[in-house]
């Protein structure tokens, strides 16, 4: 029995408890966030990831050893160690580190994902330039509203920005080299993962934002989901037709 075979036997079994749970916790969480009972959310915000962790380590162990199932894996886990450092506000820098981890290692994954370039002679860096310059424009413009209040954080949160961008226009990237579903769900789920930072350091650096909580975890529970089901996609069927 082939490698796809064994996954989609997988995919059948009882592994969507893995999302149950991750749904589960998701609402939990934002429910506590409502109802502004933030010390509760030190058990169900770590489950939001850890429901999606054993999802993705399920659905993905006929490939555990490649590196496109590793490096989701990582950065599955690593936003998990992020989530956990930024209940303490006095812990927000080190919560940066591990979600820039957590980036690199989508970067990575994404890359990974799709049909590789002939060469790097036929690529065209003029039109990628401009396909990805909304997105270079959205980072500069929140960069702009939150550099006077950045401080001693200024050079992470730049680190941070530049990668954050890559991994969404690494998404962005995969465009006609995966199959579409794959590419929409990474994509949008890219997307979301950026507008939630986007947001948290607009509310964090800039001024506060009515419900920001809610919109911070509500885009990124999405964007995590749909990041895991984009590699998902692409695991069932690579090629691109």
């Amino acid at each position: 029995m082939g490698i796809i075979p064994k996954i989609i036997i997988n995919l059948k079994k009882k592994n969507i408890l893995w999302l149950y749970l991750f749904l589960f916790a998701t609402l939990v969480d934002m429910a506590f966030i409502l109802e502004h009972k933030i010390e509760l959310r030190f058990f169900s915000k770590p489950l939001i990831l850890v429901g999606l962790i054993g999802y993705f380590h399920q659905i993905t162990r006929p490939i555990s050893s490649t590196l496109l199932a590793k490096s989701v894996l990582g950065a599955l886990i690593f936003s998990l160690l992020g989530d956990i450092l930024l209940l303490w506000d006095e812990l927000f820098i080190y919560g940066i580190g591990a979600f820039f981890l957590a980036q690199a290692c989508y970067i990575i994954g994404f890359k990974v994902a799709q049909k590789p370039t002939e060469s790097i002679l036929n690529v065209n860096f003029i039109k990628t330039f401009f396909f990805n310059l909304p997105i270079y424009f959205l980072a500069a413009f929140v960069f702009y509203m939150i550099n006077p209040n950045l401080g001693a954080l200024k050079i992470p949160v730049i680190v941070y920005i530049i990668v954050i961008v890559s991994m969404l226009t690494m998404a962005r990237e995969r465009y006609g080299r995966c199959n579409p579903a794959s590419f929409w769900q990474v994509f949008i789920g890219a997307s979301l993962f950026f507008i939630s930072d986007g947001i948290i350091a607009l509310n964090k650096f800039y001024q506060p934002i009515p419900d920001a909580s809610v919109m911070i975890m509500g885009t990124y529970a999405i964007a995590q989901l749909m990041i895991v089901m984009g590699v998902r996609s692409y695991i069932i069927q690579p090629a691109v037709k």
